[in-house]
């Protein structure tokens, strides 16, 4: 193991948990120590240079809440997440009045663990400030939420950890998926996507896993699928959540043993690729209803990244807008004061892709070298603010801003303090509704 790479020591006495918890971490570069309870833990402890541990409340022999007693008593400081399979808030701000920097609730959300896990160890501040990495053209973006989302994406591209995104449609996850590649050790190498909304069910199995002569009617010579094309680089299968359940176990072997076998062949061959799949579906309420394969999610999100729709990132509206004007008018026209308010306020259900729609659909309209709002579709001016509220003043402004804060802390209140229940009750994403209260605990140490 590098002297450089950080070393987690992970406290459970489930074993199957503790066996999925150690692979989805090893994907993510960290080293991994494991006990069974809190006794093994700080005999690991005192042997090992831990970085940070992540400690199970509910164990036999030593239980977490004693093992943090423990640990208050000797010289061992190791910043500690506590995990707990009980609904029991009580427990966790016992263990954080203990030592514990946060608790998460089992079953694990590895997109939470991700984020804590950086927060903790100090990565996030590093990567969020720090200058992106060269963006490719065509990358537009100026919120601070969208930052975070590519900060993230960055590091998650020098792992070869499979990678799922989720959005509404029109958020832009094809996009995200090019830059996973294009930051990876894979750039040099292929990046191949395919759409499998756009592929007939009959025609799945031989796309992905190519087929032999002869396979089936029509089949008349060998033919590489797409798996074989991405060897050495990256397969973006979009719209994941279309693959039919029949074709799902042959798709979780394949992730399983890196090997692939032609349709009508029975032999197998290696593949090198990194997988990134994208949804707008909800899978955990398709494995529900037994349409998709719970082991196969497991297998597509050991890292899930959530792409924010445009309503939430409204700074990047306009130079969205501009960037497609541009494109569509060859620089030749501009947007007025009042279509850019009337652009900005509109929530753009159809995220990017209606903005770019809507954008070249004015640039065509527009008779002189300014778009104006009756330019726009009918559904942007229906949305036309009163002249007596244009421009929100500051007053308002930060009125909005405090029935936001209160809406946000009764809502964490009411879900006892379930970050991703209480995002749902409020209709935002949970990247949102984290950024929302990084912003407050900012100003509240400012203040």
């Amino acid at each position: 193991m590098s002297d450089n790479t950080t070393l987690i020591l992970l406290v459970d006495d489930d074993r199957a948990h503790r066996f999925m918890m150690r692979e989805v971490l090893s994907d993510l570069g960290y080293g991994i120590l494991c006990a069974e309870n809190g006794a093994e833990a700080l005999e690991a402890l005192g042997e090992e240079a831990v970085d940070l541990m992540l400690l199970d409340m509910r164990m036999p022999v030593m239980d977490g809440m004693e093992t943090l007693r423990q640990m208050r008593t000797r010289p061992i400081h190791v910043p500690t997440i506590v995990l707990t399979a009980h609904a029991e808030i009580q427990d966790a701000v016992e263990a954080m009045k203990l030592g514990a920097r946060d608790y998460l609730r089992k079953p694990i959300d590895m997109t939470q663990l991700q984020e804590l896990l950086a927060t903790v160890l100090g990565e996030s501040s590093t990567t969020t400030t720090s200058p992106l990495a060269d963006i490719p053209d065509g990358m537009v973006f100026a919120s601070p939420l969208m930052l975070q989302v590519l900060s993230e994406v960055q590091r998650i591209a020098a792992t070869d950890a499979s990678v799922l995104l989720r959005g509404e449609t029109g958020t832009g996850k094809d996009i995200v998926a090019t830059l996973l590649h294009h930051w990876s050790r894979r750039a040099e190498g292929p990046m191949i996507p395919v759409n499998m909304a756009a592929l007939p069910e009959s025609l799945m199995e031989s796309e992905l896993f190519g087929h032999i002569k002869g396979a089936f009617t029509g089949a008349d010579q060998q033919r590489s699928g797409r798996f074989q094309a991405a060897d050495g680089g990256t397969l973006f299968l979009d719209e994941v959540g279309e693959i039919p359940l029949e074709l799902q176990p042959k798709l979780l072997r394949v992730l399983q043993t890196r090997q692939v076998s032609r349709l009508g062949d029975s032999t197998e061959e290696e593949i090198d690729f990194r997988l990134v799949s994208a949804t707008n579906r909800d899978l955990e309420a398709e494995i529900e209803t037994g349409r998709f394969r719970q082991d196969l999610y497991f297998r597509l999100a050991v890292i899930t990244i959530e792409i924010p729709p445009l309503r939430e990132r409204r700074e990047d509206i306009l130079p969205l807008a501009c960037r497609f004007l541009t494109q569509g008018s060859q620089g030749r026209k501009r947007l007025s004061p009042a279509t850019e308010d009337l652009l900005q306020s509109y929530d753009w259900p159809g995220n990017i892709r209606e903005l770019e729609n809507c954008i070249l659909r004015a640039s065509i309209l527009a008779p002189g070298d300014v778009v104006l709002p009756e330019n726009l579709p009918p559904q942007l001016r229906a949305t036309e603010p009163e002249p007596s509220l244009g421009r929100v003043g500051s007053a308002n402004s930060l009125l909005l801003a405090d029935l936001e804060k209160k809406a946000i802390f009764e809502a964490l209140e009411k879900c006892d303090g379930n970050r991703s229940e209480a995002a749902r009750l409020l209709g935002i994403s949970r990247r949102k509704l984290l950024y929302r209260l990084k912003e407050y605990r900012e100003g509240s140490d400012e203040a």
